[in-house]
């Protein structure tokens, strides 16, 4: 199986990655697409370091909409640096996670609105795949990807944690849905009927690690190995196996990110 989101480059993990890799190893993972920010040129540096001890990895790079109100000035110039750092790292397969957060608004939703708009027309223009990060924001959301075109490329809602109809409305725009370890939670009630309904065709699984680590490790720090912990769950609701899960998620992300 793949986790189909983490953030590994990050800080969380620079004391103790080779052990996280093992883990993740050791749990069956073949890969993941790892999350780089564009303006964190840490994490962009850390990758090398990534890909030395896991070189199965693949990458995302975007501008999270938290980060959007640093490009007010010139909105274009988050497409300009995701841009750069995409033609420095040559094991990049998606631009993202990109979108829209009204939950926080730690940046002015027009900023965030007119950064998510360059970044889809650049993922147009490089024929790679979105990643989408979306809280309280369904609406223009999608009405932004119906205006940019961006069915054009597809991509992965990730972290889902919508209803049965946004489902619905994702997955009839050709996206599919990657589901983290919330779908764990006992209250998530609403999610786990979505991780019934999505066509097993347009799944995937993810950890979003270092956070929402699945029950029973919840509370703690989230790492790849525990994707497998979503897939038994998912598996459960489903009524098949978590390697059967794990084996279409990862056709999914094959297809998908053509790692």
């Amino acid at each position: 199986m793949i986790d189909s989101h983490c953030h590994i480059a990050g800080s969380e993990f620079a004391g103790d990655l080779a052990a996280v890799i093992a883990r993740a190893r050791d749990a069956r993972l073949s890969g993941a697409l790892v999350i780089l920010a564009a303006d964190d040129e840490a994490e962009l540096r850390q990758a090398a370091a990534v890909t030395t001890m896991w070189p199965e990895v693949r990458y995302g790079i975007g501008v999270h909409p938290h980060a959007a109100g640093k490009y007010a000035d010139d909105p274009n110039r988050a497409a300009r640096e995701v841009d750069a750092a995409i033609s420095a790292q040559p094991l990049t397969r998606g631009l993202g996670e990109i979108g829209l957060d009204y939950h926080y608004d730690f940046s002015p939703r027009d900023v965030q609105q007119e950064v998510f708009r360059q970044q889809i027309q650049l993922a147009i223009d490089r024929r790679l795949p979105i990643v989408i990060h979306t809280r309280e924001a369904e609406d223009d959301t999608f009405q932004i990807l119906a205006e940019e075109g961006a069915s054009r490329v597809g991509g992965v809602f990730h972290c889902f944690t919508g209803d049965r109809a946004m489902a619905r409305r994702a997955l009839d725009i050709g996206f599919h849905i990657s589901l983290a370890g919330i779908v764990s939670f006992p209250k998530a009630l609403e999610l786990k009927e979505v991780a019934k309904m999505v066509p097993l065709d347009r799944l995937l699984i993810e950890t979003d690690s270092p956070y929402l680590a699945p029950v029973p490790h919840r509370g703690s720090r989230n790492e790849p190995a525990h994707v497998a912990r979503v897939a038994a769950v998912i598996g459960e609701l489903r009524g098949v196996t978590a390697a059967a899960i794990g084996e279409a998620t990862q056709l999914n992300f094959a297809r998908v990110f053509n790692p």
